[in-house]
C-alpha cells in the first residue's frame, strides 16, 4: 500500500466517524439551562468562587463528559465525589453533552 492509498483510507474513515462527532456534539443552550444547579460550585460563568471547586469554563467538552460519566458509574472517589456523584446520576447522557457544550462555550477565565 503507498502513501497515496493511506491517505485516502483517512480521508474515508475520517468521513464516516463525522457524522458520530457531530452527534455527540451537546446543544449550547440546552446545556446553560442545565447548568442552573451546578453554578452553586462551579459559578455562574463555570469559574468557581472557592479555590477546592474546579472551574468548568472553557474545560474541554470530552473530558467534561468523560468525568461526569466517571461520577455517575462512581468511578471517581474522594473529595467531593459524593455530591459529584449525586448529581451526576441524574444526567442522561444528552444532558451530559449539553453541560459540556456549554462550559466548552465559555472563555476559561470566566
Amino acid at each position: 500500500m503507498n502513501f497515496r492509498n493511506y491517505t485516502a483510507a483517512g480521508v474515508f474513515a475520517a468521513m464516516l466517524t463525522l457524522p458520530m462527532m457531530a452527534s455527540a456534539a451537546g446543544d449550547v443552550e440546552a446545556g446553560k439551562a442545565k447548568s442552573a444547579v451546578c453554578a452553586a460550585c462551579h459559578g455562574a460563568n463555570g469559574v468557581a468562587q472557592i479555590p477546592t471547586y474546579p472551574n468548568l469554563a472553557g474545560q474541554n467538552a470530552g473530558y467534561t463528559v468523560m468525568a461526569l460519566n466517571a461520577y455517575k458509574n462512581k468511578q471517581r472517589t474522594g473529595g467531593q465525589a459524593v455530591i459529584m456523584q449525586g448529581q451526576a446520576a441524574g444526567l442522561s447522557d444528552e444532558d451530559m453533552a449539553n453541560l459540556a457544550a456549554y462550559y466548552e462555550s465559555l472563555p476559561a477565565g470566566g
